[in-house]
């Protein structure tokens, strides 16, 4: 049995709770309970705070977790970034009010900076050799001038609406980040095996995202003209019709390629294509 700690609620919950679930784990998804087990893989699910993640993977009160990266960053705690997830993407940035001139990191000496990482801003701070005052707060980080708290704000940007909807601009970015897969550094035999299981599924899901599964029927004096525009794992699958000189083509296409390859297949002489979603890709 291994113990995954999930954010309870929050940006991150509902990406890694359908990540699990796609990866063939059912559990009960209930912000109201601190633990939830599968019954079909054999793993727990801890809900805790996102900032909670990485210490109680490195206590070992979880075994594994996803959780920010910016929250490894920012804890420092001893854990090991096993995968990297590619959803919850963000980055985190220094922004001031937009009436102000800004002509470099320089210009943010002695000005007094709000954040809620303070960590990965004095680590910025250090490596630019400037000296400013950090103010750590725990939220509603980007009001903080307009009150007259700080002279700037040091805080996650997804879009950067919140920003402007708060008078602000974004002049340093200085993370980025996206959520990631993290592990106790001494994890058992056991929990290393099903990690390993549970990493096979995760990777599986991530290869379908964004494939589709394409059948065609063709001629088959068309056959080498169509594998050559086609991409494949390693060959498409051509099988014989009862129509004879024609047979059935099957082969992977990345949706971003899609319709540029079935234009092309049309005016080379395919018929009847069916477009199927990929749930998942082994290989």
């Amino acid at each position: 049995m291994i113990r995954i700690a999930i954010q309870a609620k929050g940006r991150l919950n509902e990406d890694s709770v359908e990540l699990l679930r796609e990866a063939g784990i059912t559990f009960e998804d209930s912000k109201r309970k601190l633990l939830a087990k599968s019954d079909d893989f054999p793993i727990e699910i801890l809900y805790l705070r996102d900032d909670d993640i990485p210490q109680a993977v490195a206590m070992g009160v979880a075994d594994i977790g996803i959780v920010g990266l910016n929250e490894v960053e920012e804890k420092a705690q001893e854990i090991d970034v096993v995968h990297k997830l590619g959803f919850g993407k963000c980055r985190i940035s220094i922004a001031i009010p937009k009436a102000e001139e800004y002509n470099g990191v320089e210009a943010l000496a002695g000005k007094r900076i709000a954040t809620s990482y303070p960590v990965i801003l004095k680590k910025f701070l250090d490596e630019k050799n400037v000296d400013a005052e950090i103010h750590e707060i725990a939220g509603s980080v980007e009001i903080a001038p307009a009150v007259g708290m700080a002279d700037a704000i040091f805080d996650i940007v997804s879009s950067g609406g919140t920003l402007i909807t708060n008078g602000l601009k974004e002049v340093e970015k200085v993370m980025y980040s996206e959520a990631v897969l993290v592990a106790n550094k001494g994890l058992s035999e056991e929990c290393k095996n099903i990690l390993n299981q549970l990493l096979f599924r995760i990777e599986s899901v991530e290869r379908s995202r964004g494939m589709k599964y394409v059948l065609m029927n063709l001629p088959e004096s068309k056959v080498e003209e169509v594998i050559s525009i086609l991409p494949a794992l390693k060959s498409p699958t051509i099988l014989p019709l009862t129509q004879k000189g024609w047979c059935a083509l099957h082969v992977v296409i990345n949706e971003k390629e899609l319709w540029g390859k079935i234009e092309q297949l049309k005016t080379i002489g395919a018929e009847d294509i069916l477009v199927l979603a990929l749930e998942k890709m082994i290989l």
